[in-house]
């Protein structure tokens, strides 16, 4: 497959990618559909942080652009131009869509901010905002602490947004899939505009 070929492929898959990620990320600001918990600042520091969209999203996007353009691109002088440039763009693309796996699995493993009753406070004290799934429960000695992933019957724990947890879990394991998939067609448009470098477009070659 020539170069100008394979960008054609790896470009819009990695525009659709890119729209997706940021999407995914834009709804993490609206737990359930509700935008009250946003003018409230009760998001959690990973879904403020939109990695999604900075990451995933517009890093991304750059690089799928021009390499839809280089795909379309007639082979010549210009067109190793283009393909150096697509080759950085996807370097940065690469790096943000790391980014964005590596905070949205942290995300996922530390739980969303919720409003929860906390044990450590006793009883007769009201339900608290925080993140009842980072910091293992007291459940006695001896006792097994289970990721709150393995166990839904612990996503009770939130009593409000309602649904958060699914929510929390869905999104941010969506974004993960999201950017594995980015970074490999990533690493597949340097190593193709690399080879557009030296060889220009070789369609038909």
């Amino acid at each position: 497959m020539g170069v100008g070929k394979c960008s054609r492929i790896v470009g819009p898959c990695l525009l659709v990618l890119g729209t997706l990620s940021m999407l995914a990320s834009i709804l993490l600001l609206f737990p359930g559909g509700a935008s009250r918990y946003l003018l409230q600042g009760h998001l959690g520091r990973h879904a403020r942080a939109l990695p999604g969209l900075w990451g995933g999203g517009i890093a991304v996007l750059l690089a799928a652009t021009q390499g839809t353009a280089l795909g379309w691109q007639r082979p010549g002088c210009s067109g190793r131009h283009s393909a150096l440039l697509s080759a950085l763009l996807s370097k940065l693309a690469l790096l943000g869509a790391a980014a964005c796996f590596v905070l949205c699995g942290a995300g996922l493993s530390s739980g969303p901010l919720c409003l929860h009753n906390s044990t450590a406070l006793g009883p007769g004290h009201a339900a608290l905002w925080g993140y009842p799934f980072l910091d293992p429960i007291d459940l006695g000695a001896g006792a097994r602490v289970e990721n709150y992933l393995y166990n839904r019957s612990t996503w009770s724990t939130c009593l409000e947004p309602e649904g958060i947890v699914a929510w929390h879990v869905a999104l941010f394991s969506l974004l993960l899939l999201i950017s594995a998939a980015e970074m490999l067609l990533a690493l597949l448009q340097i190593l193709n505009g690399l080879l557009g470098c030296l060889c220009g477009s070789c369609d038909g070659k």
